[in-house]
């Protein structure tokens, strides 16, 4: 008798995204041909730039002859995009070691599969309202505990303080933690920690010997100056992160699935006997056994991201998607909402009309605006109350929804 893994039934059946889907496709039986406004699912909508799709085609080009013929990528990605990564934060005032940087399919597989090498007796911390994959990942991999009927809240998941009253920036534990999850720019909230409130969190981990998760997909999008691009600006992250980023959202990479994550040499974990373990010695064996890598194809689109011209395309496209999230940002404090996020990310979080539930004021965007947004229970209970717009609509969608809006919230 085959026996499952229960602990992927104790997560919700649909994924949030899903349900959100079901409500749009059951109000398109009711009303066809009327045009719905999307400003939930994160999904970008702009072409890929010119520089990629060149990229693309030339290595396609390649493929076609023997000499040039590629077939699986080297387990960590090819040198070729490893040093424009390594270049890149060079420019930013960070060094790091060729091998510790991963290709990947995107930022999503990373966050959820970091799980299979660290040890199920850690305890972990997680934001709330946050994405919800670092709470289900948890729960997948049995780490989470019993489900508080009540609350809502898993038993050994310690969720951090991150509420109206903090401006939605976590605070840290008051208990000692092992594993944190930490995205900057936040997603749902769209709001940031800048170099001293991240530098806690480094001291933090330092000092209890805990690993920060970084979830840095957004960095792109970063517009104030204090805020830093990656963790490890920060003294003493490379001994206790892991940077992951992703293409999806900057270069409009979410059909095509590529991006990395960094295991800094420094970084260590521990055996029950108390013995020091480079994780990156870790998380190359699960790469080797788990993966056969990121498409040769994508690997050349994702480097054109790094050349001159490539650089300004992605600058255009992020540019883009921060105006739409300006525009909405604008609209909602006209209408007298309190608004949070949408200066240094594409995300717009938001305060319900009269403290009404999420669900509830989705169905009323929805039928009334047939404009969709993201409920921000989704993400926690914590986000009850409140909801999610994104940046990634067209321009003329984006104008469109917020005249719908426009004196009637």
């Amino acid at each position: 008798m085959a026996l499952a893994n229960e602990n992927y039934l104790k997560t919700p059946e649909i994924y949030c995204f899903d349900e959100i889907e079901k409500r749009v496709n059951a109000y398109k039986v009711l009303h066809p041909g009327i045009k719905i406004i999307r400003l939930g699912v994160g999904d970008v909508t702009r072409p890929l730039p010119n520089e990629v799709i060149q990229a693309m085609h030339a290595a396609i080009d390649e493929m076609r002859q023997p000499a040039t013929f590629r077939g699986y990528s080297p387990p960590q990605g090819y040198d070729f995009l490893i040093d424009k990564i390594l270049k890149d934060y060079r420019a930013i005032g960070v060094h790091l070691d060729k091998e510790s940087v991963f290709i990947n399919d995107g930022a999503k597989s990373d966050i959820g599969n970091i799980g299979h090498v660290l040890g199920r007796d850690n305890i972990i911390a997680i934001a709330e309202p946050v994405y919800p994959v670092y709470e289900n990942a948890t729960i997948m991999s049995g780490r989470a505990g019993v489900l508080n009927d009540d609350d809502q809240k898993w038993s050994n998941v310690v969720y951090l303080k991150c509420t109206e009253e903090t401006a939605f920036i976590p605070e840290l534990p008051s208990e000692k933690v092992d594993i944190i999850y930490i995205c900057n720019p936040n997603n749902p909230t769209g709001t940031t920690l800048n170099k001293t409130e991240l530098k806690r969190w480094v001291d933090y981990a330092i000092e209890h010997e805990s690993i920060i998760v970084y979830d840095g997909a957004y960095q792109a999008y970063i517009t104030e100056p204090d805020v830093p691009h990656s963790i490890y600006e920060i003294k003493g992250a490379k001994k206790v992160a892991v940077e992951i980023r992703s293409y999806s959202k900057t270069a409009g990479f979410t059909g095509l699935r590529c991006g990395f994550s960094v295991f800094p040499s420094e970084l260590m974990v521990y055996t029950q006997m108390g013995e020091k373990v480079p994780l990156i010695k870790l998380w190359s064996r699960r790469n080797a056994n788990y993966t056969n890598g990121v498409s040769y194809i994508v690997q050349r689109g994702a480097e054109a991201i790094y050349s001159r011209k490539g650089k300004a395309e992605v600058q255009e496209l992020v540019n883009y998607y921060l105006t739409n999230a300006a525009i909405i940002r604008e609209e909602l404090l006209n209408a007298h909402l309190k608004v949070f996020g949408g200066v240094s990310s594409p995300y717009v979080w938001f305060k319900t009309p009269d403290n009404q539930p999420s669900w509830k004021f989705f169905q009323q965007l929805l039928y009334e605006f047939q404009i969709v947004g993201t409920p921000g229970v989704v993400f926690g209970q914590s986000g009850e109350g409140y909801m999610r717009f994104t940046g990634f609509s067209s321009r003329e969608g984006t104008l469109q929804a917020m005249d719908r809006l426009r004196g009637k919230l």
